[in-house]
């Protein structure tokens, strides 16, 4: 289980990922040895996935957002050809779907024929069958910071609820 300590350090690596130890212990008044323990134990238990620099997508070339909808020809539950489209360059993410499409996918792409490009390599795939894929014109909340106080049925943290331009 997650405690309230717990919580207290979560989310202040999630705002901060670079924070100290020492400012952690501070703010939650523990010893710096008791805050990297319990740092540790999350990263085993899973719960901590790594540590990233987030970077701005169009200063490092990628101007492009999109959302596709890939529908496949393959067994309920099968996911081998999620897997594959999931190791196309460009492809932030793939979720399996229930509804019409197998899978949405989010992608990120330099331009117009860069995103051409990952869709037809997204075709060339066995199994796929067709895609819809919608372009972003503007982006007006992007972030993976959980809001840990509402997956708790407290009050929103006000952090997570603000307005954040990619």
């Amino acid at each position: 289980m997650i405690d309230k300590v717990d919580k207290q350090i979560l989310k202040m690596i999630q705002g901060n990922g670079r924070i100290s130890n020492a400012e952690i212990s501070r703010q939650v008044g523990m010893a710096p040895s008791a805050v990297l323990e319990r740092m540790r134990k999350l990263e085993r238990k899973g719960v901590i996935k790594g540590f990233e620099a987030v970077l701005r997508p169009k200063d490092v070339g990628f101007t492009i957002t999109a959302f596709t909808f890939v529908r496949v020809e393959e067994s309920v539950g099968a996911m081998d050809t999620g897997k594959a489209l999931a190791q196309v360059p460009g492809v932030l993410e793939m979720h399996y779907t229930a509804g019409q499409d197998s899978y949405l996918a989010k992608v990120r792409a330099r331009d117009t024929e860069h995103l051409q490009h990952i869709l037809q390599q997204f075709g060339a795939i066995p199994g796929v069958r067709d895609t819809r894929t919608t372009v972003v014109l503007t982006t007006l909340k992007e972030t993976r910071v959980l809001p840990l106080s509402i997956a708790a049925g407290e009050a929103p943290d006000e952090a997570a609820q603000g307005f954040e331009e990619a």
